[in-house]
């Protein structure tokens, strides 16, 4: 094993040692070194003829004569199409189509929209009736209650503190307290003491100073901002103090502290976008925006909240019953989806709907449709599951995410008196105007 590895040595060496001489040749006697070949000079291509340029074109007209090709899509295209695209925006900003008081819903901005079963997802200002799209719907409220100030001072800066202010735990805290500071003055009208807040309080800081609109709540009941003096102290304090005319009218401002504990976020409502298509194959087919899957930071938040506790779960034994909790959790992560109910002569009636709403929603958006609003009816899901008006179910817990289709059943006297009557069960039910804006899907 020894001499085997001294021979693979040796042979190393031997290789590495560099080319052979011949023993007749000096040591100092070196080959001559072959130099490089230069590469051959390129000569500059000579472009071909105008003659050889007619008989191309003409050979390329000809080909195309007999064997058409179908034309790609190329760069001239492309621009067009942004050319389109950018004239598009710039007629809808001089034209405004999104102004308040228009309740029209503004054109989809995104390519290939044409073919969307809805082009997003809308509102109505509660404000104005204006139809408004998902990042407007903030911006539109806030300037209507900004310019509410000008009318009602104190609606308006409730209306502040409940809508501009997202975290509603703290909302409350900071309302409850405020209602606190009406009930000492109330119960004791005559204590100077319950008249004045300090602005540097802790509790006043940490409560209501952080939330938008309680300063300008506590000017529009009374309120006035004043510099005090405080013993012991060398500079003054800033005050909140009652004005003696607003502490004439204890009961306003009784009524002012109600309005402020039974007040509610102003929010925008979900646009129906109620649509009436013919019949048609493509009714189970739903081609949907982005604006249906996009989630917002708090719901992001909510998802990630949920996924944590599923992870914890996966480390116990889940029986069916909570495998199907977790199933329907899945179902919960869209926020809007979109329905089609097909209606007895075919046609299909087409509707927007929070994926959290009752499916008492849902019979309330078809019964509005009706001529007859006042006969029962039925709705069925894939499969033949009925739907009951009465269940307290929500969208995502049927299953009907992010888009579904129903189908109209009429109860089953209403049919048999239908039927009684000699007329035909699948006749239009719509009302005239629904039928004479119906479209094809």
């Amino acid at each position: 094993m020894k001499k085997f590895f001294q021979e693979i040595k040796a042979d190393i060496k031997f290789k590495s040692a560099g080319p052979g001489q011949k023993l007749t040749e000096s040591v100092g006697e070196k080959a001559p070194k072959e130099k490089p070949s230069q590469p051959p000079v390129r000569q500059p291509r000579q472009g071909p003829t105008n003659e050889a340029q007619m008989a191309a074109a003409a050979a390329l007209a000809r080909l195309e004569q007999k064997q058409p090709r179908a034309r790609g899509p190329t760069s001239q295209d492309s621009i067009r199409n942004q050319v389109r695209k950018e004239l598009r925006a710039e007629a809808a900003v001089s034209g405004d189509p999104e102004a308040p008081g228009s309740n029209t819903a503004p054109e989809p901005k995104e390519e290939g929209s044409a073919h969307l079963a809805v082009p997003g997802v809308y509102f109505t200002c509660p404000f104005t009736g204006a139809i408004l799209r998902k990042d407007q719907r903030d911006a539109r409220i806030r300037e209507a209650i900004l310019m509410h100030f000008s009318t009602d001072p104190v609606a308006a800066s409730i209306m502040k503190i409940h809508t501009f202010n997202k975290d509603r735990d703290r909302v409350k805290l900071g309302v409850d307290t405020i209602a606190k500071y009406l009930d000492n003055i109330h119960l004791h009208p005559e204590e100077e003491k319950y008249r004045k807040i300090k602005v540097q309080n802790k509790v006043f800081q940490e409560r209501i100073h952080c939330l938008e609109g309680t300063h300008e709540f506590f000017e529009a009941i009374g309120f006035q901002k004043v510099l005090l003096p405080i013993p012991d102290q060398e500079g003054p304090e800033e005050f909140y103090v009652l004005s003696e005319a607003a502490l004439a009218q204890p009961q306003s401002l009784e009524r002012h502290k109600e309005q402020l504990l039974s007040a509610e976020p102003v929010r925008a409502t979900l646009a129906r976008q109620r649509r009436v298509f013919r019949p048609s194959t493509l009714a189970s087919q739903f081609d949907l925006p982005a604006d249906f899957f996009n989630l917002t930071a708090e719901e992001i938040k909510r998802e990630q909240r949920l996924r944590s506790e599923a992870v914890e779960r996966l480390s116990v034994l889940r029986t069916k019953a909570m495998r199907e909790r977790e199933e329907q959790r899945e179902m919960r992560k869209y926020t809007y989806t979109l329905l089609r109910v097909r209606l007895p002569d075919g046609c299909l009636l087409q509707g927007t709907f929070y994926a959290r709403e009752r499916v008492a929603a849902l019979y309330g958006f078809v019964r509005e449709a009706l001529q007859n609003d006042w006969l029962p009816f039925e709705l069925l899901a894939s499969g033949g599951q009925k739907l009951s008006e009465d269940e307290n179910l929500a969208f995502n817990e049927c299953g009907l995410v992010p888009s579904a289709l129903l189908t109209f059943s009429w109860d089953a006297a209403v049919l048999e008196d239908i039927r009684a009557a000699g007329t035909q069960p699948d006749t239009s039910i719509l009302k005239p105007e629904l039928l004479s804006a119906i479209e094809k899907l």
